[in-house]
């Protein structure tokens, strides 16, 4: 998958999500957050947005939460002394079921898979063709 491949493949997971229909790639994504944002305002009606406290396994998963966090307008924000990988943010509950959280889930997956495709290329041409994972050896014989 090519860096192009890749942001058109983010683009229309958050069309998916916002169940946009439009043709072209940045009037689509703009007519899809604005789609998004319009949610979220008419949720918070409904179920005002309540402090949420997210543990992500890594750093990246952070990046692309905070991201998408700020992308809707939602402040991310850690309290003194909480891990790098611990995001704290006031989301409405329907909201972070329905829409956030699973195209965080969907966002993430497909650029894990990116990475690791490049991660292997590079490796391969860089320092060894097989970074495969190493045999597993048997176990040893106890002694005597």
């Amino acid at each position: 998958m090519t860096e192009a491949e890749l942001l058109e493949k983010l683009q229309r997971i958050e069309a998916l999500f916002a169940g946009t229909t439009f043709e072209g790639e940045k009037l689509a994504a703009a007519a899809a957050r604005q789609k998004i944002q319009a949610r979220l305002a008419e949720l918070a009606k409904q179920d005002p947005p309540k402090e949420r406290h997210f543990s992500l396994p890594d750093i990246w998963s952070v990046k692309v939460f905070v991201a998408l966090l700020r992308r809707y307008g939602i402040r991310p924000y850690r309290r003194r002394g909480q891990r790098r990988t611990t995001v704290m943010a006031n989301v409405p509950q329907r909201f972070l079921d329905e829409t956030l959280w699973p195209e965080f889930n969907e966002l993430f997956a497909t650029l894990q898979s990116y990475l690791l495709e490049v991660t292997e290329r590079v490796i391969a041409q860089a320092i060894h063709p097989d970074a495969a994972e190493p045999d597993e050896a048997p176990k040893a014989l106890p002694p005597g």
